[in-house]
């Protein structure tokens, strides 16, 4: 009983969230910048809970990553970014794992329940490198919750492969007033082959020793 009402809860805010970002126009950075000067000193706590709701839905989060450096500044951009969308991407893996219970491992094709196996050996590596590529954010963290990835694996990697990219997107902010920032490019460059690397290093998985079927050694 326990079980099914906290999983009743988990679809509850999941449906309350996307109902949010379709009912809710989601404004333009300028416009956010706008809002922000009006509101004060509330504003970056306003914008860090609006940000971390907005994107457990499979609305991008890159409007808000560029908003936050036009409105905050590199430094403090930066942070209430990552901070919020580990929020975000913590509440569509608990979701996803109230719902879902690491479905890919039990129920999914022989071929998907392998590669599953593969990629969840290296889980870090995993979680991190699928971040750095640039997978859709509120996509991976639900198809990540429905995997066997560990949760400290998944905080741990996920921490790790947000930061590169938010910060490249805070300093791409620069386009919308006119300027373009090298270091983005730099920055998106170097953590999309990163990323990719490590994938394929996942994906290959680590080697076995082949023993006996009772699990005893020759």
């Amino acid at each position: 009983m326990r079980n099914r009402t906290r999983g009743l809860l988990a679809l509850g805010l999941l449906v309350v969230a996307v109902v949010v970002a379709v009912v809710v126009p989601l404004p333009s950075p300028a416009e956010l910048r706008e809002w922000v000067l009006a509101v004060g000193p509330a504003a970056p706590l306003i914008f860090f809970l609006v940000h971390a709701v907005i994107t457990t839905t499979p609305i991008p989060r890159t409007a808000f990553t560029l908003a936050a450096g036009l409105m905050f500044g590199p430094v403090w951009g930066i942070a209430i970014a990552v901070a919020a969308s580990m929020v975000s991407a913590l509440v569509g893996f608990w979701i996803a794992r109230r719902l879902g219970g690491r479905a890919i491992a039990r129920l999914g094709p022989a071929r998907v329940r392998a590669l599953e196996e593969r990629l969840c050996e290296r889980e870090l590596l995993t979680v991190t490198s699928s971040r750095l590529v640039g997978i859709p954010f509120a996509p991976l963290n639900y198809t990540l919750g429905v995997t066997s990835v560990r949760w400290h694996a998944y905080v741990v990697g996920t921490l790790v492969g947000l930061v590169p990219g938010t910060a490249a997107v805070v300093f791409l902010g620069d386009a919308v007033t006119g300027g373009i920032s090298p270091q983005s490019f730099i920055a998106f460059g170097i953590s999309g082959t990163l990323g990719l690397i490590g994938i394929l290093i996942s994906a290959r998985g680590r080697r076995r020793r082949n023993l006996p079927d009772d699990g005893s050694a020759a």
